[in-house]
Order: structure tokens, then C-alpha cells, then sequence
């Protein structure tokens, strides 16, 4: 392996030259070897959509700059590549990220600089140097706290020439070759665009149209902000800091901060008052939710969604994880393995504590007896239903906001959409038997 290069850069969740001081920092000690691992631990687990979107990014990476593209253990094969060298990064903060860094770290020189997020985790605390428990106090700190001006773009990186592994390229080209659906366009460019247009045309209207599924008002850049296309830092830079949008900002960095503090909390319930919670495991009705055909219209178009496209509304996954945990009394970790394994947004920090959030069991200060209505959600935020006939073509017959109860309807069913596996208001009720059970 050539040494020629002063030092390594390891890109993991920074797939982009722009705002990128880690790899500002390798450059400042000369050529650099610009290194991208296909990791088995997580190429193994992610599911097709998953893999082809972080395939299709890294492949954009490898066509902005010379890319040196491995298969392996990165215990291994980072200190083969380094050869004696530093190795600079973005900082992992996920619990696997920071297993495998320190694992690294005892065979090479790592230096960490910056992180995805634009006030790295466990860096936000209160008087007494604690972590936050609750988000609002957590935003107006973590707005107070600040985070630097983005880094200036290097013009011309003298990166060397990639020397990749035939089989590692040939895995990324066949994951984007086998995506399960059209993804989005990849890569740092298609990101900017995305921004600049959602900042131009949506960022204004976004407080309100962000909860309308049937309306494009959300930016759709959270598949770029995972997988660190786009850095969070420079979009901050680019609006008002007190906006909604901002404020969607710092939930993503408050779900990575409570991680940070509690790791555990990836799978297991954050707050413990529920542990005495009974759960069902109804395999079913299970399959029914992950295939949207519960026979509740949001719900059913809201997993319909998600597989086929790898993303799901907002408002709709709050509706669908209420429908699994309150309805069908599923523990929430069935659910975010589920919405892990096809999101190509999934972020673990947000996905796991957006599922407690919605569980009862995480940092929201609102307890377990929020059960969302399905019927009465779907009204709400989808009111002509058009969302609802998109993505599920059975209720493509019914009009206006009767595509949201097919049962009132004389030919609701005559397109054989599937009748409701259970009674909202009956479990509603069972729901909150067991949380008083639980807590008593």
C-alpha cells in the first residue's frame, strides 16, 4: 500500500467536500488518501433501499474526488490503508460508530474533527452539567450555545488517486443497480439543489404545510442530512435560527444527544415507569401493518409509502407507530426495526426516540394516554384525501375525505380494500387499562 499520501481521510457520515473541516484537516498536512469502507456490520443489516442509497452517494463522492473504495473491517483495513499515518474524521456518536472508532483508535492515530451535527452531542448541558431531558429547554441552550460558521471549500483537494477494491466498487454498483425503487438523486450537488429549492419556495410555508401529507411542504432533505451529503451547519447558515425548520433542526440533535448520554436507550426504553408494561406480539396483525393493510386508510398509505418509496411523512409515522404500539399493543422496538430497515433517512438517534416519543416510553413530557385517532388524524391532515388514494389505489373510487372511512361508504369495499383488523376505540381503551396496570 502507498504511503505517499501525509495522511488518511476516513469518510463515514460526511459524504461531501463542502463544510467539511475534517477533511480540511487532513489537507492541512498535505496529500491525502481519501478513504471510503464498506462496512459488512452495517452493509449486512441494512435492507436493499438502504444500501443503495448510501451506495449512490458514495459512488457521487468517488465522482467528485479520488475515492479509495474498500470491502472489510475497518479495524483492518483502516490501519492497512493508513500505513503509519494519521487518520482524520468526522466524530461518530452513535453507539456502534464510537464501539468501532475506539476500536480503530488503538491501531492508528485518529483525529476527530467536527461531527454530523452542528453542536456535537453531549456538548449542550444545563447549570448543573447535566444532559437535557426535555427538548424545549434543550433548543433554547442549544440555540444559545451556537455553532460555528460553516468551512470554507477546498478548490482543488490534492487527494491521490483512489486505489479501490474491485469487489467493493462492484457491491456499490450493484446495490444502486438493484435499489428496490427510483431513489432520489445522490450526491452533494443534487443535496444543494434541494435545499435552494425548498429554501426559495417552501421554507416560508413550512410551519403549516409540514403536517400535510398530501402536499410536498417538507424539504425532503433528511436521506442527504443521514448520510452527511449535506452538513446541518450550512443550512443553519442559511436562514433564520428561530424558524420552524430550525426547530426540526434541533430535534434531530437532541435525539443524538440523548443517545450520546444513554446509549442503552437505542433499544431499550429510555424512561423505566413502563417496564411493567404488557405487550401483545400479534404476527397478523404485525404483517398487516408492515404491508398497509390494516384497513385504516393513513395508516395503510403511510407503510405503503414507505415501501415503496424508503421515506415516509412525518405526521404519518407519528400515526403508524401510535397504530402499532397504542392499537395493536406492540412493543415499539418491532416498529423502528421495521422503519430501519427501509427508511433511507434511518437514523437510529432519531427513528428510536421519534418511536418512544410516540410509545410513551422517551423523553416527551407527555405520558403514555396519547392514543392518535387514525380516522380523525387522517381527516385532519390529509382533508380531500388525496394522500390516501396515492398510495392506496383500492379507496381510488372514494371522493374527497370518504377515501378516510370506506366502511361509511356503499362501495368502500368494492375494490377489495381489506375491512379494519381491530376496533380503534376498543383498544384505546385496552391501551390505557395497561398503562394504569403498568404505573399502578
Amino acid at each position: 500500500m502507498s504511503s505517499s499520501g501525509s495522511s488518511v481521510m476516513w469518510f463515514r457520515r460526511d459524504l461531501r467536500v463542502r463544510d467539511n473541516p475534517a477533511l480540511l484537516a487532513a489537507l492541512d498536512e498535505g496529500t491525502v488518501t481519501a478513504l471510503f469502507v464498506v462496512d459488512p456490520a452495517i452493509w449486512s443489516t441494512a435492507g436493499a433501499a438502504r444500501r443503495a442509497w448510501l451506495a449512490a452517494n458514495v459512488l457521487a463522492l468517488a465522482e467528485r474526488i479520488p475515492l479509495t473504495i474498500h470491502h472489510g473491517d475497518p479495524r483492518d483495513v483502516v490501519p492497512r490503508v493508513a500505513d503509519g499515518r494519521r487518520v482524520h474524521v468526522s466524530a461518530e456518536t452513535t453507539p456502534y460508530g464510537r464501539r468501532r472508532d475506539d476500536a480503530v483508535a488503538e491501531k492508528v492515530e485518529l483525529v476527530a474533527t467536527g461531527s454530523p451535527y452542528a453542536v456535537g452531542p453531549g456538548r449542550v448541558r444545563n447549570g448543573s452539567g447535566d444532559p437535557y431531558q426535555v427538548f424545549t429547554a434543550f433548543a433554547r441552550a442549544w440555540r444559545e450555545h451556537g455553532w460555528p460558521e460553516p468551512a470554507h471549500t477546498p478548490r482543488s483537494p490534492d487527494i491521490e488517486q483512489g486505489d479501490s477494491h474491485e469487489r467493493a466498487l462492484e457491491e456499490l454498483e450493484k446495490a444502486v443497480a438493484d435499489a428496490p425503487f427510483d431513489l432520489p438523486p445522490a450526491g452533494e450537488e443534487a443535496a444543494w439543489r434541494r435545499w435552494r429549492a425548498f429554501r426559495d419556495d417552501g421554507l416560508r410555508d413550512y410551519p403549516t404545510e409540514r403536517d400535510r401529507p398530501d402536499h410536498d411542504g417538507t424539504s425532503r432533505l433528511s436521506p442527504y442530512l443521514h448520510l452527511g451529503v449535506i452538513h446541518p451547519r450550512s443550512l443553519l447558515a442559511d436562514m433564520d435560527t428561530s424558524s420552524t425548520y430550525a426547530n426540526e433542526i434541533a430535534w434531530r440533535e437532541f435525539y443524538a444527544d440523548v443517545l450520546w448520554h444513554t446509549p442503552a436507550s437505542a433499544w431499550e426504553d429510555l424512561k423505566p415507569a413502563l417496564k411493567a408494561m404488557a405487550y401483545d406480539d400479534p404476527a397478523d396483525a404485525i404483517e398487516a401493518w408492515r404491508t398497509g393493510t390494516t384497513g385504516f386508510p393513513i395508516v395503510d398509505a403511510g407503510m405503503r409509502q414507505l415501501l415503496h418509496s424508503g421515506w415516509m411523512h412525518n405526521r404519518v409515522r407519528m400515526i403508524t407507530a401510535s397504530f402499532l404500539t397504542k392499537d395493536l399493543h406492540v412493543w415499539w422496538p418491532v416498529g423502528a426495526r421495521h422503519f430501519l430497515d427501509l427508511l433511507i433517512d434511518g437514523d437510529v438517534a432519531s427513528n428510536n426516540h421519534g418511536w418512544q416519543w410516540v410509545a410513551g416510553t422517551g423523553t416527551d413530557a407527555s405520558p403514555y394516554f396519547r392514543v392518535f385517532n387514525p380516522v380523525t388524524q387522517g381527516i385532519k391532515f390529509d382533508p380531500q384525501g388525496d394522500y390516501v388514494r396515492r398510495w392506496v389505489p383500492e379507496l381510488d373510487h372514494l371522493p374527497g375525505k370518504s377515501a378516510h372511512e370506506p366502511w361509511k361508504s356503499d362501495v368502500g369495499y368494492e375494490q377489495d380494500y381489506p375491512l379494519r383488523i381491530v376496533d380503534h376505540a376498543d383498544e384505546r381503551r385496552e391501551a390505557l387499562e395497561r398503562y394504569q396496570s403498568a404505573r399502578d
